[in-house]
């Protein structure tokens, strides 16, 4: 893959790669496995709410962005149209969001995302949070108002609790 002019050969090189040449702070970790987003969170001593889920969302013309929702929350859909200024977004396929990133799905991030997609980042993260790092068994941890800044996101009231089951 190429990312900048950089051939790279895994995600997780992919992201350093980039938050270098963002001058973003990202330490990325290994882990167990983890079987949920709970149970991931767990693992690295962390609340749900901490894991920040990078969820790639295609817009009616084709297009992609990046939403960034805490890990307890969900997109608001009425939220980010209005603030997309359209009417139609939906979730794609796990093959189209592996095509339109670079990442397959629970390894998903902005940072050294094949294409550079407008980010949306959800206004309830501040301070250290962990997201997808390129590759699965791992998280890369990066303070939350940083991101937001290095990337040029859209920050935004942009998700809604999760409805109980």
């Amino acid at each position: 893959m190429r990312l900048n002019g950089v051939v790279e050969n895994s995600g997780i090189e992919r992201v350093k790669t980039h938050a270098e040449q963002l001058g973003l702070d990202v330490e990325v970790v290994e882990r167990p496995a983890a079987d949920s987003l709970e149970g991931a969170a767990a693992l690295l001593g962390l609340q749900p709410g901490d894991i920040m889920k990078s969820l790639v969302v295609k817009r009616h013309d084709g297009d992609f962005l990046f939403a960034l929702i805490p890990g307890d929350r969900q997109i608001s859909w009425p939220k980010l149209r209005a603030l997309v200024g359209v009417n139609k977004l939906a979730m794609p396929p796990q093959d189209v969001a592996l095509a339109a990133t670079g990442y397959e799905r629970g390894t998903i991030t902005p940072l050294g995302s094949t294409t550079a997609w407008p980010v949306y980042q959800d206004a309830a993260f501040h301070g250290r949070v962990a997201m997808g790092a390129g590759a699965h068994g791992h998280s890369a941890f990066v303070d939350a108002e940083q991101l937001a800044k290095a990337l040029g996101a859209t920050v935004a009231d942009i998700s809604e609790p999760i409805p109980p089951r």
